[in-house]
């Protein structure tokens, strides 16, 4: 009986361990369900109408792409100010909505400018990019900890992202982005997507909006991608 005992603790600790490792290897955040209650704060209504749902983990959820676009003549990008579109009850502070957005703008500014040229007005062959963060939850950032690095609240953390796809205690970011030529105005592409949290151990110890700065991080990332891939004609459509 002894042994079996012995045996069966073993078990539980292989098996919290290998749920350990599993949480090794995830991202900062991860793309999730996006909340329709949120949605369509600053596209206009003819771009909201015409999104349509994109496959990958690296693509927006939503997106639209205005038919007949001669993207190669687009080289250089003007990036407006990052807005903010929260509602009156929105729980983030007014001080926190200003850096959220200023983190935004500069996380595009840097990705973005290392594939195209940026102006400051309008002109021939430049991209307008207006992006708004439409909704942020922010951490729980005791919680969160622990159900990061305590081994037992980390197996418990990886079974509910296996039932619902999401880890507890995290927070979340949505935003819209709208792509316009600079000089004429005319919508060449929209999108809207919403990140939360992901597993990732080094994310444990982030301040409460650790997790929005990660998601707008990223989305700068794939925009400046996906903008220069649209450029150089590589672009395709979904992931496989």
């Amino acid at each position: 009986m002894r042994t079996g005992r012995m045996v069966n603790t073993l078990g539980g600790v292989l098996a919290i361990g290998a749920l350990v490792a599993s949480l090794t290897g995830c991202g900062a955040t991860q793309k999730a369900k996006l909340d329709n209650a949120t949605g369509c704060a600053m596209l206009a209504p003819e771009v909201c109408e015409n999104l349509v749902a994109v496959v990958g983990k690296d693509r927006a959820g939503l997106r639209y792409m205005a038919p007949g676009v001669d993207w190669n003549q687009y080289a250089k990008v003007l990036i407006s100010p990052v807005a903010f579109y929260g509602s009156d009850k929105s729980k983030v502070s007014a001080t926190d909505q200003q850096e959220l957005t200023n983190f935004m703008y500069q996380a595009l500014v840097k990705s973005v400018g290392e594939k195209f040229s940026l102006v400051d007005a309008p002109g021939p062959g430049v991209m307008r990019l207006q992006v708004g963060i439409t909704d942020v939850q922010g951490a729980t950032p005791g919680l969160r900890t622990v159900s990061m690095v305590v081994p037992q609240a980390r197996a418990l953390a990886t079974l509910k992202y296996l039932a619902t796809g999401t880890y507890p205690f995290v927070g979340s970011a949505e935003a819209e982005a709208l792509v316009t030529d600079a000089l004429s105005g005319k919508t060449l592409a929209g999108a809207m997507d919403r990140r939360i949290g992901g597993g990732s151990i080094e994310t444990a110890a982030q301040w409460t909006m650790g997790d929005a700065e990660d998601a707008m991080t990223k989305w700068a990332e794939l925009m400046a991608l996906r903008l220069s891939q649209l450029q150089q004609g590589t672009f395709v459509p979904n992931d496989k």
